[in-house]
């Protein structure tokens, strides 16, 4: 579900499909071309760099995810609708991963996600759970200062 805050940031509020989170991916991989030696080697290096090993690196990693997702996708989603496995429900402001929580079966995981989207809306959005600390200097201030002993004077 997408919600905008009272600010106009966009956040979506949805179930986790999978067991696991997908890491972001870097587009291709890094090249010393000044390890090729004479005209010939940095020739050989910039073909190589250039056409074969990104798309060899594409077609693998892109390819080899994608297939171990359809394959172990269908059996995730039917266990846990028929076997009533808990689903995790998460937050991202855009598209950052910002918050997420374990919420039960289908149905309290979809009543959960209605809940966090109407907060957003209101401008209470959760507690951030997961990625880099707040860069908002708004986001910092409404976080309560933390003391290391409560009892410390």
């Amino acid at each position: 579900m997408r919600v905008r805050d009272p600010e106009g940031k966009t956040w979506r509020v949805t179930r986790r499909w999978l067991p696991w989170r997908p890491r972001p991916r870097s587009w291709g991989p890094q090249f010393l071309l000044e390890a090729a030696d004479g005209i010939t080697g940095f020739l050989l290096a910039l073909v190589i760099g250039l056409v074969v090993l990104p798309v060899a690196t594409f077609v693998l990693l892109s390819g080899g995810e994608l297939v171990i997702l359809l394959v172990v996708l269908p059996f995730v989603v039917a266990g846990r609708v028929i076997f009533g496995r808990t689903w995790w429900v998460e937050a991202r402001l855009g598209f950052r991963p910002y918050w997420e929580e374990e919420s039960g079966d289908w149905r309290t995981s979809g009543q959960r996600i209605r809940q966090v989207a109407e907060a957003i809306e209101r401008g209470d959005p959760p507690l951030r759970t997961l990625g880099p600390p707040a860069e908002d200097p708004d986001e910092t201030e409404q976080r309560p200062p933390q003391s290391v002993h409560p009892d410390a004077t």
